[in-house]
């Protein structure tokens, strides 16, 4: 049997953007459209430094089951930061069999930012015309790349905690891309200014803010995958209408809904939908303009293998043998 295996440059080169918003995008409809519920991310903690996860699940609209595993842990190379090891195994549902194999950290940084970019398109005021990044690291950069596909956004502001780090990532993709990113390490003005917001820090404490945020404005949360990291704070959870990408995962991992849960201010029904529901017409996305509407970004095994299909396609497509 030949299994096609893809490594992260393959990944980057094959991984469009454009394609991979389309591929999320119909993977989380079909998620929520079958019902069938889906194992929960699991995480083993190797070390104090070191956890591994394991993602399972089936995308039956393409046919296709599998699983992410990953290991997270300290990158040597930037100290302070992580990296996302592992790879994606996607089986041929028919068969059973082995199909592809994909470098996970690619495929995760792609479509976790194409996944955003979707439920941007679908919560977000059509007239967004600033955006705001809170972080500096890889999802920064993918985010930046892959929002600017749904909203003709003329103004990019880019947050960090190290001056010198967020400018020279803005420098670099105002000259990549043939955009204007704005550094700043002012989180208020930065929020206040924005149309559209993305948190993709892992911070282990906030660092937005309910009265920072103006109405009409939506949030993206994505940077905190598990319980304990807190990117926002509690009063910003209570004031938005709250969309989960998997509602199960949400309910049972979403740090920032768990601590405002804890603390009285909203229950499990603040979490309305999924954003599958939003994108098959079943569930309201944004009610009014000056509503704050908030994507919650778990990340889900089916956003991977749908990517990692629409990538093996292509190379198919294209005659690549990997």
């Amino acid at each position: 049997m030949n299994i096609a295996y893809y490594d992260a440059e393959q990944v980057e080169r094959l991984l469009d953007y454009p394609g991979c918003i389309a591929a999320v995008r119909r993977a989380m409809r079909s998620l929520s459209e079958s019902g069938k519920a889906q194992p929960l991310r699991q995480i083993v903690r190797i070390a104090d430094k070191t956890m591994f996860g394991v993602m399972p699940g089936d995308l039956a609209a393409i046919g296709s089951f599998g699983a992410k595993l990953v290991s997270v842990a300290e990158d040597p190379a930037r100290p302070g930061r992580a990296r996302h090891r592992g790879v994606v195994v996607a089986y041929a549902a028919d068969s059973a069999e082995v199909e592809a194999i994909a470098d996970a950290e690619a495929v995760t940084a792609i479509r976790t930012a194409c996944a955003t970019a979707a439920a941007t398109d679908a919560l977000a005021r059509p007239d967004a015309r600033v955006l705001a990044i809170f972080g500096a690291g890889t999802q920064a950069e993918t985010h930046i790349r892959a929002l600017r596909h749904v909203r003709a956004f003329d103004r990019i502001l880019l947050w960090g905690r190290s001056a010198d780090s967020i400018a020279a990532l803005a420098a670099r993709l105002s000259r990549d891309l043939g955009i204007a990113v704005e550094a700043t390490t002012d989180g208020q003005r930065a929020a206040g200014t924005a149309d559209v917001i993305c948190t993709v820090s892992g911070s282990a404490e906030p660092i937005l803010f309910g009265a920072w945020v103006r109405k009409g404005t939506h949030v993206n949360l994505v940077g905190s995958s598990m319980l304990g990291p807190v990117e926002v704070d509690s009063a910003l959870v209570a004031a938005g209408r709250y969309i989960a990408d998997y509602r199960p995962g949400a309910l049972a991992q979403a740090s920032e809904l768990a601590v405002a849960r804890d603390a009285g201010l909203v229950t499990d029904d603040h979490v309305v939908g999924e954003i599958g529901e939003v994108f098959a017409g079943t569930l309201a996305g944004r009610e009014s303009p000056g509503q704050i509407t908030l994507y919650k970004s778990l990340g889900h095994v089916v956003q991977d293998l749908a990517a990692t299909a629409y990538l093996h396609r292509r190379a198919l497509s294209e005659g690549i043998t990997p």
